[in-house]
């Protein structure tokens, strides 16, 4: 329906994803309610406020479709593995047919895993991990094996050749004390695919066996691509995205937007942001350390990121756009250390189109009494597009 309902105009929208917001209680608060956010309370007087789940009620949604729900792309028909937007993060030049797997450096003792992302390594040496597993093992059967680093204890694994599948089981048990699975297929023609995948599973683990910290590696999120409209063609917008984490450049650039190049810190970010203004209509920003916080079940430091992240409105705010939103793609509570299923708080601010709470406060439960109520991240974007008056009137 968006499609005919799409007008051009001058406005500017900005989405802010602060990756893994919401949070639950530790001594009574949560982690948004125990910082101190003088500038996001203070915007949020003036926006109106909601809350969104990712893919359903209950639903714990990985990262990948948590943003592509609320970039508009309904995640149950595209599941989307991370293989694909690790490689397309790193600009691996992926095409039809490959096979994409993101990896773990991890620590194993004995049978079983002690750690599964091996003390979350430099990417330095994962760079150099990289370098023995590509001197080592080039082609397994007919299939040539790509190993990539990406950043920190994770690596991108692309298999180039005939007949291969995604189909597959994951080898992360996805917690420690337990041993790697067997990677299995799921479909009739991914035996293949099983069997080279858990070769190279093998093999790997011998190149890696003299490492102290990183002696093992996990595999999850077998991909290949996807057919999407590009984002540019459902929106009608020229979009830029600017992120210092491959896998969500992976994302933006998976729906096609323009995946601009900036430095590794927030205020790179912003620069960013600030310097190509005039060149989109559409930004995607995203900040990662929330989640990787929330994730190492740090409550404070957690809190502490989300206060450095409030001292950076007042900075988006000078740019004038036309509206902002800022939310999470799923929560990550620090009392769980993973994603959950709880749903993010959302913050609109358009101040020519938006009602307004008339009162400060920025938290989940503050959101949870909003004027915008629950909602799916599907229905983010027309919105946006609303409020940004990029939607003529439906029907007569």
């Amino acid at each position: 329906m968006l499609s005919d309902l799409l007008l051009q105009n001058e406005t500017k929208i900005l989405l802010v994803v602060a990756d893994g917001l919401g949070g639950l209680e530790k001594n009574g608060k949560t982690e948004l309610e125990a910082a101190r956010t003088p500038n996001l309370d203070a915007l949020a007087k003036k926006s109106s406020l909601g809350l969104t789940t990712a893919v359903d009620i209950g639903i714990t949604p990985g990262s990948g479709p948590a943003h592509l729900a609320l970039f508009g792309y309904d995640p149950l028909e595209y599941e989307i593995g991370r293989g694909v937007l690790e490689a397309l993060g790193i600009d691996y030049p992926l095409k039809k047919g490959d096979m994409a797997a993101r990896c773990n450096f991890a620590t194993m003792k004995g049978e079983v895993i002690t750690d599964r992302r091996a003390g979350r390594i430099p990417t330095e040496e994962n760079e150099r991990l990289c370098k023995r597993l590509s001197e080592a093992i080039d082609t397994i059967e007919d299939i040539k094996v790509n190993i990539r680093p990406v950043k920190s204890h994770r690596f991108v694994a692309v298999f180039d050749g005939e007949g291969l599948s995604h189909e597959l089981t994951e080898s992360d048990p996805q917690q420690t004390g337990k041993p790697p699975q067997v990677i299995k297929a799921l479909a009739e023609d991914a035996g293949k695919t099983a069997r080279i995948v858990n070769r190279f599973v093998l093999q790997a683990q011998e190149v890696l066996e003299s490492e102290k910290v990183a002696n093992a590696i996990l595999m999850r999120g077998f991909a290949s691509l996807p057919d999407l409209v590009p984002f540019g063609v459902q929106y009608g917008l020229r979009a830029g995205a600017v992120a210092t984490y491959p896998m969500y450049r992976g994302l933006a650039r998976l729906v096609g937007m323009d995946v601009l190049e900036t430095g590794s810190g927030w205020i790179d970010e912003l620069r960013t942001l600030r310097d190509n203004y005039e060149k989109y209509d559409f930004f995607f920003l995203h900040f990662k350390e929330t989640d990787a916080a929330g994730e190492d079940g740090d409550f404070e430091k957690k809190t502490k990121l989300i206060e450095e992240f409030d001292a950076l409105i007042p900075q988006l705010l000078k740019m004038k756009f036309e509206v902002i939103a800022i939310t999470g793609d799923h929560s990550t509570p620090a009392v769980l250390a993973g994603h959950s299923w709880h749903p993010n708080p959302f913050l609109l601010h358009a101040p020519q189109t938006a009602l307004t709470e008339a009162e400060p406060g920025f938290s989940e439960r503050r959101c949870a009494r909003g004027i915008l109520g629950h909602l799916y991240s599907l229905e983010v974007m027309s919105l946006l597009l609303a409020h940004a008056k990029r939607l003529k009137k439906f029907g007569a």
